[in-house]
């Protein structure tokens, strides 16, 4: 039986080689290592045909190029010198392709990423489609390493050191208009004629150097570099606080390849690479990928999703128009917004045309895509065009009886197959689902704020959930492009029971006198995106501190805020970003000042400010009353696998990804070592910090929550 390769090769009548990549039994292509003596075989093919007049490699997939490399090369390799030895290889493979005589041209259609956009740069010519799907980027970094196949070599030359050095540093990707302005492809063509553009660009020869723009041309003398590399450098750690270490070797890697030549430049990139592949900031990262992807592949239940084809939403407001925003233009399904005025429903759809808006003006989409995208979203008064709904998501306020009562409304106007799924932060979804003619059909759906951009939802089932509610539910938390995890129907769910008890310490530290902006940085330094204080300003102060109360009656004083402090800036109508007023002061919108802490709210809580912890002592305080409830939460069942609370945490609230979420940091630390902290904390601070039992009985049996260093396999309750 003939092997299936990934590679293979089309001599075209015009003398033109077509190598088309199509990695057999996968969706997506990706390299990997064992593909080098197909790509040789390939390349020596070509050589061997003297009449060829160019090569064009092309994918066979419909809808990407190539994704990137195959991450679990780099979980195979035990060493530094095997990841170095691995990216030399692919190196050698690039410098290959690179080395023809005759003009090789990437035809990119769809993902163009990391090892993929590798090997488009090592060709001498890049064309790519107009599609919305077309992205090329080298975003290894949010994987702790950097690009080992001659990305931080090839990228600077081509499109200046400043625009790659900020794809590589921030993992951005561009998209075809934006690509062909950079330099980084020569034309952008409808998918239609992608090959023959290609084999066109082909016949035209080898490109001639293209001329940089101005300021890279700037940037490319010795001054200019000196000066550039600086100012990343500052912006760089004020961004990572040093957590990244991808970030900086980047930075080395691509001054050595500038100042001492291709050669010493690919010899430090593939020594970096090695190095990065075995630290631990690689390995929590790669480790939250490969939660993720398997995150993707699962129903959330026993079942099989039901039909997904049209969608309501119930509520204008900011999470109603952002979850139609997403359900609209990620997932591509009709939706239908009920609000009690049409003041709501244009409120929801401004939303979604601002967002996309944007986008047309970014030169992401076309303004046809846009009307394309506005015209899956409609608004009523009434519950008109509901019935053939086949989830309605609730996002009306806080209240009880009043889901209560969309329940009913929805169970008489909707379909008796219609999903009811409650955008719920606090309530019991058994409660929300009590008076339900079809409780099966009534499930938590919690997203969390800005929708289109928090990469978050809680899916809760209460007891009486059917398990193809749960499998529905989850798949359209995925077409939204949401990552989507099961958890109990308890108060706070997951995410805001193990964030309430963090905010409440910073809360205790400000009252007992730390400044508001040493709490936030210490938290910040620690690795969290934003500090616990300002986060309760863009949450909102009056939403943030809604659930406490909840949470206190269900598990006790553990939960308690700080007396007065919260009631006092609430009184003072301090509601955080929303009305330019909380902890911090926002200017209005036109004006460049920055955020700044109020002092006013010092004397408003009866606090005299003075330092007087160290920035690790406050993070480690916050951070281990997140821990002590995350171990509880594992422990009574909230989260089905350690896998789901490291990815709840850094998906919903920002815990630092390069630790690998809680579970994989406590178990980072030991089980003994997390114990001893919050004795030593209980001891100097109170009660609260008491280690929960689950800790206590992991310690003494010195258990882990993922089975062993380095698995991706969770343990689950």
């Amino acid at each position: 039986m003939e092997q299936l390769t990934a590679f293979s090769l089309t001599i075209r009548p015009d003398n033109i080689a077509v190598v088309t990549i199509d990695v057999p039994g996968e969706k997506m292509n990706t390299l990997k290592a064992a593909f080098a003596s197909e790509v040789r075989a390939i390349l020596k093919q070509i050589l061997a045909h003297k009449q060829l007049e160019g090569v064009v490699f092309i994918s066979g997939k419909p809808d990407n190029f190539i994704a990137g490399a195959d991450i679990n090369m780099i979980a195979g390799c035990r060493s530094a010198q095997e990841a170095e030895a691995l990216a030399r290889q692919g190196q050698q493979i690039m410098g290959d392709i690179r080395a023809l005589t005759i003009p090789v041209v990437a035809a990119i259609h769809g993902p163009c990423l990391g090892g993929g956009l590798e090997l488009a740069l090592a060709c001498h010519r890049r064309v790519c489609t107009d599609d919305r799907r077309t992205q090329l980027g080298l975003p290894e970094v949010q994987l702790g390493l950097l690009p080992g196949s001659g990305g931080t070599q090839r990228l600077p030359r081509l499109i200046g050191v400043s625009t790659a050095l900020e794809m590589m540093l921030t993992a951005k990707s561009l998209r075809p208009r934006q690509a062909l302005k950079a330099g980084l492809v020569d034309d952008v063509v409808p998918q239609s004629i992608l090959l023959d553009a290609a084999v066109a660009l082909a016949k035209k020869g080898r490109s001639t150097a293209r001329r940089l723009p101005v300021r890279e041309r700037v940037l490319a003398g010795p001054l200019g570099r000196t000066l550039l590399f600086n100012t990343v450098e500052k912006r760089t750690l004020a961004k990572t606080q040093g957590n990244y270490p991808a970030a900086t070797r980047i930075l080395d890697v691509v001054r050595i390849g500038l100042t001492q030549g291709m050669q010493s430049g690919l010899a430090a990139e593939a020594q970096a690479f090695g190095e990065l592949a075995m630290t631990p900031q690689s390995a929590a990262l790669r480790g939250i990928f490969f939660a993720t992807t398997e995150l993707k592949k699962e129903h959330g239940s026993s079942a099989s999703p039901g039909a997904l084809q049209e969608i309501g939403i119930l509520g204008g407001g900011l999470m109603g128009g952002g979850i139609a925003y997403v359900t609209a233009v990620k997932g591509g399904l009709p939706v239908r917004i009920k609000d009690i005025n049409a003041k709501g429903i244009n409120h929801a759809l401004k939303y979604s045309w601002d967002l996309l808006d944007k986008k047309v003006r970014r030169r992401h989409i076309t303004a046809q895509e846009r009307a394309r995208d506005m015209a899956r979203i409609s608004g009523t008064t009434d519950y008109s065009g509901f019935r053939q709904r086949d989830v309605v998501i609730e996002a009306v306020f806080e209240d009880l009886a009043l889901k209560q009562q969309m329940v009913a409304e929805v169970e008489q106007h909707a379909g008796t197959h219609t999903i009811f799924a409650s955008n719920t932060s606090s309530l019991p979804i058994a409660d929300i689902a009590a008076g339900a003619l079809r409780p099966g059909q009534v499930v938590g759906l919690h997203y969390f704020s800005p929708v289109d951009k928090m990469p978050l939802v809680e899916v809760i089932p209460h007891a009486g959930t059917t398990p193809e509610t749960v499998a529905t539910t989850v798949a359209l938390a995925k077409k939204q492009g949401k990552t989507p995890i099961v958890v109990s129907d308890v108060p706070g769910f997951y995410v805001n029971r193990i964030l309430a008890p963090y905010i409440n310490e910073a809360m205790r530290c400000l009252m007992e006198g730390e400044r508001i902006e040493a709490i936030d940085q210490a938290l910040l330094r620690f690795g969290f995106p934003v500090g616990p204080i300002q986060l309760l300003d863009e949450v909102g102060i009056d939403v943030g501190t809604k659930i406490i109360p909840v949470l206190e009656q269900a598990y006790g004083n553990r939960f308690s805020a700080p007396e007065g402090a919260v009631a006092a800036i609430l009184k003072d109508d301090r509601k955080g970003r929303k009305n330019g007023r909380g902890f911090y002061l926002y200017p209005a919108k036109g004006r460049t000042s920055k955020k700044q802490v109020d002092p006013a709210i010092y004397p408003l809580i009866g606090v005299t400010p003075r330092q007087h912890l160290a920035p690790e002592a406050i993070a480690q305080r916050c951070v281990m009353m997140m821990l002590n409830e995350a171990a509880r939460c594992y422990d009574e069942g909230v989260i089905r696998s350690a896998r789901d609370g490291d990815i709840g945490a850094v998906f919903g609230i920002g815990f630092p990804p390069f630790l690998g979420g809680p579970f994989r940091y406590m178990d980072s630390l030991g089980a003994g070592e997390v114990v001893a902290i919050l004795q030593r904390l209980a001891t100097t601070h109170g009660e609260r910090f008491t280690p929960c039992e689950a800790l206590l009985r992991m310690a003494l049996e010195q258990q882990t929550f993922w089975p062993q260093a380095g698995s991706n396999e969770p343990q689950t309750v």
